[in-house]
């Protein structure tokens, strides 16, 4: 019967969960929202990006809420 060497189960162990997170991006001029994704260990603040809202037909800016 074969058993794996003690070093090669250490290698297998499950992998954490990442530092990826969703969050919403609410638009500053309407309703809208969108669902992005953000790596928490680079940009740990708020974001704030200027996107475009289909509501109102605009670029406009989006600010991070959780």
């Amino acid at each position: 019967m074969y058993t794996p060497a003690a070093s090669c189960l250490e290698d297998i162990g499950m992998a954490g969960k990442g530092h990826r997170i969703t969050i919403k991006l609410k638009s500053t001029a309407s309703p809208y929202m969108y669902s992005v994704k953000k790596n928490k260990q680079n940009t740990p603040d708020r974001l704030e990006i200027k996107k475009y809202d289909p509501v109102v037909r605009k670029h406009v800016i989006f600010k991070e809420s959780r």
